[in-house]
């Protein structure tokens, strides 16, 4: 699904430099590298402040911390999403609240979220799934007039843009309270291991947010509050400094890749491609497709792994639907959207090494079992 290894041949050098000096310092927790990148994401993405932590799932544990959340608050959130969205809501002994997405963009629908306001509601978890933000300026609106803040999950669009009705544009990440996102190696600005960040443009949040990633401490050795210890290392934040330069040119390489899938499945009667919302410029961290009833999923699958390209779902059991939920979550309407979803959702490869041969292969496989099917 990603080549991270021509990814790294072609930025090799610098990268190489950046972990040498890591290494030569031995400077491996808290490191210079560390602020230097969260100094240069903050520039670009638009925010006062991004505190880098150990990897996206604490990103929005320790988001949700700093609003001072107590057990029993409601968080509402997409159904259709990554467990990692949720299952901080539930940790922290809060409870989820369901709602359901927009079929034709795969994120959280702003309707659905006014339906689902109760007293109870503490925050409204947005997901910008795929690399597509959701649909924020109804979403912002709603929050400010019932007074709930918004964490915005930028896990998968990191580099993506919003565009409000008044013309203004925005990063993904920074039009909300806070912002988290992921640097998963797969992500469209991933690291080599594990690496998160947060993002605001509080000021004062953002300190409370650092001490929460720290042990709840501002000076060493004295804790104001009950935190937990999740830091970025500094080989990471080294790798990341390098590749922050190049997330322009990953995301337009992910694009041209989407735009070559489009077009070669263009108006065919068996799958729905990716819509492209009017409001946001997609990053692709996903090309995810709807099959159409009656297309065998798990055969496409297999005759695809047949001629070795591989597939994902993402997801083919939403939240609402596993077992760690089945107590302690809300669920709000019939979360049609969701379920028509799951069964008929698949991903294709992506990533910024694609070729031509590669695509027209790939293509090609799949249109063959498209076209044999009943």
């Amino acid at each position: 699904m990603v080549d991270l290894k021509s990814q790294y041949q072609k930025i090799k050098p610098a990268i190489d430099k950046g972990i040498q000096e890591v290494l030569d310092n031995a400077n491996f927790i808290a490191g210079k590298q560390v602020q230097e990148f969260a100094d240069e994401l903050a520039v670009y993405a638009g925010v006062k402040k991004v505190i880098p932590c150990a990897n996206g799932t604490d990103a929005l544990q320790i988001a949700l911390m700093a609003l001072d959340l107590q057990p029993g608050d409601e968080v509402i959130t997409p159904s259709f999403t990554y467990f990692a969205t949720v299952e901080v809501i539930a940790l922290l002994k809060c409870v989820p609240v369901f709602v359901d997405v927009n079929p034709e963009t795969f994120t959280i629908d702003a309707e659905e979220i006014e339906k689902a306001i109760s007293p109870k509601t503490k925050a409204i978890v947005p997901v910008h799934l795929y690399g597509q933000a959701a649909n924020m300026e109804p979403i912002l609106a709603l929050a400010a007039k019932n007074n709930i803040a918004v964490v915005e999950d930028n896990a998968q669009a990191i580099g993506g843009e919003y565009t409000f009705s008044n013309g203004k544009t925005f990063k993904n990440g920074s039009m909300s309270l806070i912002s988290t996102t992921s640097f998963f190696p797969s992500k469209n600005l991933g690291c080599y291991g594990d690496g998160g960040a947060i993002f605001t443009n509080d000021e004062e949040l953002a300190l409370k947010l650092k001490m929460i990633a720290n042990h709840g401490q501002r000076i060493k050795y004295y804790h104001d509050l009950i935190g937990c210890n999740s830091r970025l290392d500094t080989l990471q934040a080294a790798i990341l400094k390098v590749k922050l330069q190049h997330l322009d040119e990953f995301c337009n390489a992910r694009r041209a890749v989407a735009d070559f899938y489009d077009t070669a499945f263009a108006n065919h009667p068996k799958i729905k491609t990716p819509v492209r919302a009017s409001y946001a410029k997609h990053v692709y961290h996903q090309y995810t497709m709807i099959l159409a009833d009656g297309v065998d999923r798990e055969a496409m699958i297999n005759a695809l792994k047949e001629k070795g390209i591989p597939t994902m779902l993402y997801y083919p059991l939403a939240c609402h639907k596993q077992k760690a939920f089945e107590k302690g979550a809300r669920i709000v309407g019939d979360l049609k959207n969701t379920n028509w979803l799951s069964p008929r959702v698949i991903s294709l490869p992506i990533h910024t090494e694609m070729d031509e041969e590669q695509l027209n292969y790939i293509t090609k496989s799949v249109l063959e079992f498209l076209n044999k099917s009943n």
